[in-house]
Protein backbone atom coordinates (compact mmCIF):
# COMPACT_ATOMS: atom_id res chain seq x y z
CA UNK A 1 0.00 0.00 0.00
CA UNK A 2 1.27 3.46 -1.23
CA UNK A 3 2.48 5.55 1.89
CA UNK A 4 0.30 8.87 2.42
CA UNK A 5 2.79 11.71 2.57
CA UNK A 6 1.83 14.84 4.82
CA UNK A 7 0.78 17.96 3.50
CA UNK A 8 4.08 20.93 3.55
CA UNK A 9 3.75 24.20 4.54
CA UNK A 10 5.59 26.78 3.88
CA UNK A 11 8.12 28.48 6.54
CA UNK A 12 7.39 31.97 6.97
CA UNK A 13 9.96 33.86 9.04
CA UNK A 14 8.84 37.60 9.99
CA UNK A 15 12.17 39.74 9.58
CA UNK A 16 9.95 42.82 10.46
CA UNK A 17 11.48 42.65 14.53
CA UNK A 18 15.26 41.71 13.30
CA UNK A 19 15.39 44.95 10.50
CA UNK A 20 14.25 46.71 13.15
CA UNK A 21 17.05 45.69 15.70
CA UNK A 22 19.60 46.20 13.06
CA UNK A 23 18.52 49.71 12.27
CA UNK A 24 18.50 50.67 15.81
CA UNK A 25 22.06 49.56 16.49
CA UNK A 26 23.36 51.01 13.30
CA UNK A 27 21.23 54.12 14.41
CA UNK A 28 22.85 53.79 18.00
CA UNK A 29 26.70 53.27 16.90
CA UNK A 30 26.37 55.77 14.40
CA UNK A 31 25.40 58.48 17.06
CA UNK A 32 27.46 57.52 19.51
CA UNK A 33 30.63 57.13 17.15
CA UNK A 34 33.71 59.92 17.84
CA UNK A 35 35.54 60.44 14.92
CA UNK A 36 38.96 61.56 15.18
CA UNK A 37 40.18 64.72 13.90
CA UNK A 38 43.13 64.85 11.39
CA UNK A 39 46.24 66.00 12.09
CA UNK A 40 47.18 69.32 11.09
CA UNK A 41 50.45 67.73 9.60
CA UNK A 42 51.00 65.12 8.32
CA UNK A 43 53.02 62.59 11.09
CA UNK A 44 54.72 59.28 10.45
CA UNK A 45 54.76 57.46 14.03
CA UNK A 46 57.35 54.99 14.86
CA UNK A 47 56.20 51.48 15.32
CA UNK A 48 55.76 49.48 18.67
CA UNK A 49 54.78 46.31 19.64
CA UNK A 50 52.69 48.10 22.75
CA UNK A 51 48.78 47.63 22.47
CA UNK A 52 47.96 49.90 25.46
CA UNK A 53 45.53 52.09 24.49
CA UNK A 54 45.53 56.01 25.23
CA UNK A 55 43.19 57.67 27.77
CA UNK A 56 39.80 58.60 26.53
CA UNK A 57 39.14 61.99 28.49
CA UNK A 58 41.19 65.21 29.51
CA UNK A 59 43.91 64.32 27.32
CA UNK A 60 46.29 66.90 25.44
CA UNK A 61 48.71 66.42 22.77
CA UNK A 62 51.65 67.49 21.43
CA UNK A 63 52.60 66.64 17.88
CA UNK A 64 56.45 67.15 16.70
CA UNK A 65 56.84 67.23 12.94
CA UNK A 66 60.00 65.93 11.10
CA UNK A 67 61.65 69.44 10.82
CA UNK A 68 61.14 69.86 14.80
CA UNK A 69 57.70 72.12 15.31
CA UNK A 70 55.94 71.28 17.89
CA UNK A 71 51.76 72.20 17.95
CA UNK A 72 49.75 71.69 21.11
CA UNK A 73 45.98 70.50 21.28
CA UNK A 74 44.20 71.70 24.17
CA UNK A 75 41.93 69.48 26.19
CA UNK A 76 38.44 69.35 24.41
CA UNK A 77 36.47 71.02 27.04
CA UNK A 78 35.32 74.93 25.37
CA UNK A 79 35.37 76.31 29.20
CA UNK A 80 38.50 75.08 30.46
CA UNK A 81 40.10 75.73 26.95
CA UNK A 82 39.13 79.63 27.68
CA UNK A 83 40.64 79.17 31.21
CA UNK A 84 43.60 78.14 29.75
CA UNK A 85 43.78 81.02 27.60
CA UNK A 86 43.42 83.15 30.36
CA UNK A 87 46.39 82.00 32.41
CA UNK A 88 48.29 82.02 29.20
CA UNK A 89 47.49 85.46 28.29
CA UNK A 90 48.43 86.60 32.34
CA UNK A 91 51.30 84.93 32.08
CA UNK A 92 52.65 87.10 28.19
CA UNK A 93 50.94 89.99 29.29
CA UNK A 94 48.17 89.64 26.75
CA UNK A 95 44.50 89.80 26.64
CA UNK A 96 41.87 88.65 24.61
CA UNK A 97 38.67 89.68 23.52
CA UNK A 98 35.35 87.02 23.93
CA UNK A 99 35.45 86.65 20.04
CA UNK A 100 38.90 85.88 20.27
CA UNK A 101 37.83 83.78 23.48
CA UNK A 102 35.31 81.86 21.24
CA UNK A 103 37.68 81.25 18.48
CA UNK A 104 40.63 79.65 20.46
CA UNK A 105 37.76 77.17 22.39
CA UNK A 106 36.85 75.68 19.22
CA UNK A 107 40.16 75.88 17.52
CA UNK A 108 41.95 72.17 16.42
CA UNK A 109 45.35 72.79 17.39
CA UNK A 110 47.82 75.36 18.39
CA UNK A 111 50.68 76.08 16.35
CA UNK A 112 52.14 79.08 16.53
CA UNK A 113 54.27 81.67 19.45
CA UNK A 114 52.36 83.89 21.61
CA UNK A 115 53.41 86.54 19.86
CA UNK A 116 51.41 85.87 16.87
CA UNK A 117 48.42 83.60 18.57
CA UNK A 118 45.78 87.02 18.25
CA UNK A 119 46.56 86.82 14.32
CA UNK A 120 45.96 83.42 14.21
CA UNK A 121 42.73 83.51 16.32
CA UNK A 122 40.99 86.35 13.88
CA UNK A 123 41.80 84.24 11.17
CA UNK A 124 38.24 82.48 9.71
CA UNK A 125 37.71 79.51 10.68
CA UNK A 126 38.72 77.78 6.73
CA UNK A 127 41.79 79.76 6.93
CA UNK A 128 42.37 78.60 10.72
CA UNK A 129 42.04 75.03 9.54
CA UNK A 130 44.23 75.58 6.27
CA UNK A 131 46.93 77.41 8.54
CA UNK A 132 50.49 75.68 8.37
CA UNK A 133 52.92 77.73 10.58
CA UNK A 134 56.33 78.16 9.55
CA UNK A 135 57.98 78.14 13.32
CA UNK A 136 55.35 75.84 15.24
CA UNK A 137 55.23 76.38 19.50
CA UNK A 138 58.85 77.86 20.20
CA UNK A 139 60.35 75.25 22.24
CA UNK A 140 64.50 75.93 23.50
CA UNK A 141 66.51 76.18 26.01
CA UNK A 142 66.03 80.18 26.12
CA UNK A 143 61.95 80.19 25.08
CA UNK A 144 59.98 77.18 26.53
CA UNK A 145 56.34 78.33 25.23
CA UNK A 146 55.23 74.79 24.60
CA UNK A 147 56.12 73.91 28.68
CA UNK A 148 54.29 76.58 29.71
CA UNK A 149 50.72 75.65 27.53
CA UNK A 150 51.25 72.40 29.27
CA UNK A 151 51.95 73.87 32.64
CA UNK A 152 49.08 76.18 32.40
CA UNK A 153 46.48 73.42 31.41
CA UNK A 154 47.58 71.51 34.82
CA UNK A 155 47.20 74.57 36.40
CA UNK A 156 43.39 74.64 35.58
CA UNK A 157 43.09 70.67 35.76
CA UNK A 158 45.95 68.53 37.75
CA UNK A 159 44.34 65.08 36.30
CA UNK A 160 45.14 65.92 32.91
CA UNK A 161 46.75 63.82 30.95
CA UNK A 162 49.58 63.99 27.86
CA UNK A 163 50.26 62.29 25.06
CA UNK A 164 53.10 62.91 22.63
CA UNK A 165 52.87 62.30 18.60
CA UNK A 166 56.36 62.61 17.04
CA UNK A 167 57.60 61.73 13.57
CA UNK A 168 59.90 59.23 13.49
CA UNK A 169 61.80 61.81 11.19
CA UNK A 170 62.07 64.40 14.09
CA UNK A 171 65.88 64.76 15.58
CA UNK A 172 66.97 63.72 18.98
CA UNK A 173 68.28 67.31 20.46
CA UNK A 174 64.35 68.55 19.99
CA UNK A 175 62.97 65.41 21.53
CA UNK A 176 64.96 65.64 24.25
CA UNK A 177 64.61 69.60 25.09
CA UNK A 178 60.65 67.99 25.06
CA UNK A 179 61.06 65.93 27.94
CA UNK A 180 63.97 68.27 29.63
CA UNK A 181 60.95 70.89 30.00
CA UNK A 182 58.18 68.66 30.98
CA UNK A 183 60.88 67.20 33.48
CA UNK A 184 61.75 70.59 34.69
CA UNK A 185 58.14 70.99 36.01
CA UNK A 186 58.06 68.09 37.05
CA UNK A 187 55.64 66.14 34.58
CA UNK A 188 57.49 62.93 34.25
CA UNK A 189 54.09 60.46 33.13
CA UNK A 190 53.06 60.51 29.48
CA UNK A 191 52.20 58.59 26.60
CA UNK A 192 53.79 58.14 23.41
CA UNK A 193 51.79 57.59 20.26
CA UNK A 194 52.88 54.89 18.12
CA UNK A 195 51.57 52.57 15.25
CA UNK A 196 50.89 48.60 15.68
CA UNK A 197 53.93 46.73 14.46
CA UNK A 198 52.90 44.59 11.95
CA UNK A 199 54.04 41.00 12.40
CA UNK A 200 57.05 39.61 10.22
Amino acid sequence: MARVKPKRHNIRVDMTAMTDVSFLLLTFFILTAQFAKPDIETITTPSSISEKLLPEGSLMTILSTTDGRFYFTPVDNGTERIALLNNMGQKYGMTFTDKEKAAFANVQTVGVPMNQLKGFLDLSDEDRKAFKSKTGIPMDSTNKQLIDWVQQSLAINPDYKLAIKGDVGTKYPKVKSLFEGLRDIDFLKFWLITSQETAQ
